[in-house]
């Protein structure tokens, strides 16, 4: 949900032949580009806004469903809440995961409620970013995980840690702690998610 260019639709494509993939992107312009200059070998393309999309995609058959859904720099607000997540809980298979990119900065407000909305959705959740993110620093990605299975938290946690840029993987007692008391949100209380700096990406 939220294809962009297509990059990881492409990798999951060439290292995992035979895949199914679905992606939806609500930018006309830009998946009508990707179709003209790349091509969608391996994956269909579907123009939407993820949420609209969300009754008319195969319930109950999707292993793993990827949200990296921003207009502008900021995430939709409707593609955050807890009414979006029960929603798009249909879509997966029994013991299926969801993941999303979240983008924030100091004082993380945002990803704390992104964590208590994906924990009151799923029994299983974790969250992997860079420690200086964490530690409020500087303005950036964290990607959180949710699941009804238990996650692969070891081999996740060895896989960061082997990484090329520095991550850390937040569970358990340690992500409840980060959440800080953050309550989740929903249709009725989402207001707007946090957006980058200027110069972030003149840097």
């Amino acid at each position: 949900l939220g294809g962009g260019g297509c990059t990881l639709p492409r990798y999951v494509a060439a290292t995992r032949p035979g895949s199914r993939q679905l992606v939806v992107e609500a930018d006309a312009p830009l998946a009508d580009l990707v179709r003209r200059s790349f091509g969608t070998t391996g994956f269909r393309l579907r123009v939407g806004d993820a949420r609209a999309e969300l009754p008319r995609l195969r319930q109950g058959e999707s292993d793993l469903v990827v949200a990296d859904l921003f207009e502008s720099s900021v995430m939709p607000m409707h593609v955050t809440t807890l009414e979006w997540l029960h929603e798009l809980r249909r879509l997966l298979r029994p013991g299926g995961t969801y993941v999303v990119n979240v983008a924030d900065g100091k004082p993380l407000d945002f990803a704390r409620a992104q964590v208590a909305t994906l924990r009151a959705a799923f029994a299983h959740v974790v969250l992997l970013a860079d420690p200086s993110v964490l530690r409020g620093r500087r303005f950036a990605n964290l990607v959180l995980a949710g699941s009804d299975a238990p996650l692969p938290v070891a081999a996740l946690t060895r896989r960061a840690a082997r990484a090329s840029g520095r991550a850390r993987l937040v569970t358990g007692d340690d992500l409840r702690d980060f959440t800080g008391g953050a309550a989740p949100i929903t249709d009725v209380t989402a207001r707007s998610a946090p957006r980058p700096p200027a110069d972030l990406f003149r840097r």
